[in-house]
């Protein structure tokens, strides 16, 4: 029996502690009743066992058991940084 697993791909916004990241998800999504598209951001904590992703990378992940109270994702790959995100203003 093979289960289909979701698969999801964000931006980094946050590493939470150790071998944990915060991933921030863009969809849209067209109103039931008004017919306007509107933009959900969701986020999810996802499992980075080698703790190789940084803030600010695209990164690719799949649905798994639970690793934790909220942690039921686990990193497939990191697509490439972000350039714009790591840099500061000041």
């Amino acid at each position: 029996m093979s289960k289909s697993l979701q698969q999801k791909q964000g931006i980094v916004v946050s590493k939470s502690g150790d071998k944990t990241i915060k991933v921030s998800v863009k969809t849209r999504k067209r109103h039931p009743f008004y017919k306007k598209v509107v933009n959900v951001t969701w986020s999810a904590l996802v499992h980075d066992e080698k703790n190789e992703a940084k803030v600010g990378d695209y990164v690719n992940f799949v649905s798994c058991r639970p690793l934790s109270a909220k942690k039921t994702w686990r990193l497939i790959n990191i697509q490439g940084a972000n350039s714009w995100f790591n840099k500061s203003p000041y």
